[in-house]
């Protein structure tokens, strides 16, 4: 069984980048949406990559933002991986420079998975759906519609994802992927770096059980 790949969104700090690396992480969540607490200017952003070892996928995280500002960050940052976590249409893809694009959902009872089919990304990630908010919440959504959801699209799961529940969304949904923020944090913004390497070995136990 290939094993799920793990994200780490929202990081902030060399120092967190290089605990979820040494975890095992495969992939970190820099997020350009300023209106979030876990907000890093490209600046800053830029300077943590070129700290980075190589095959290692950084993502840049969107909340309807221009494509001109986009295309602009990844040239800027060196993000291999663009995600929209917010409301771009199907058509807002075919602008984007980026080698890849994950394209996200805030998911509730009412999501239908066959809106996957409309959009041209290498994954989906599914978030839970929170009024007024564009993920990072620590909630859950009803993960038997993430596994519906593999029938059309690699999946990446979020939301409310921890130490304590991961195994068993691991088992359960057995996505592509899963996106940690929150689950990991001493506060938001803020990564707690004992409990992420607890989180990864976690995973990794997981991963090897099957």
């Amino acid at each position: 069984m290939t094993k799920v790949k793990v994200k780490i969104c929202g990081v902030r700090t060399y120092a967190e980048a290089q605990t979820a690396l040494e975890g095992g992480a495969d992939a970190l969540g820099f997020n350009f949406w300023p209106k979030s607490v876990r907000f890093i200017t490209p600046d800053q952003a830029r300077k943590i990559i070129q700290r980075l070892p190589p095959f290692l996928s950084c993502v840049g995280v969107f909340v309807n933002a221009d494509a001109q500002r986009i295309n602009h960050i990844v040239e800027q940052t060196g993000i291999q991986i663009v995600q929209l976590h917010g409301d771009e249409a199907p058509e807002f893809c075919q602008q984007l420079h980026a080698a890849k694009i994950i394209k996200a959902f805030r998911v509730n009872e009412a999501f239908d998975v066959e809106v996957i089919k409309t959009f041209s990304a290498s994954a989906f990630l599914l978030d839970a759906k929170v009024k007024g908010e564009y993920g990072g919440t620590g909630q859950r959504f009803d993960w038997q519609i993430a596994i519906e959801a593999k029938k059309f699209a690699p999946i990446i799961l979020a939301g409310g994802i921890n130490q304590e529940n991961v195994a068993e969304a691991l088992r359960l949904v057995r996505p592509f992927a899963i996106d940690v923020c929150s689950g990991v944090e001493a506060e938001p913004g803020r990564k707690d770096l004992p409990k992420l390497r607890e989180f990864m070995k976690t995973v990794e136990q997981a991963n090897r059980s099957w």
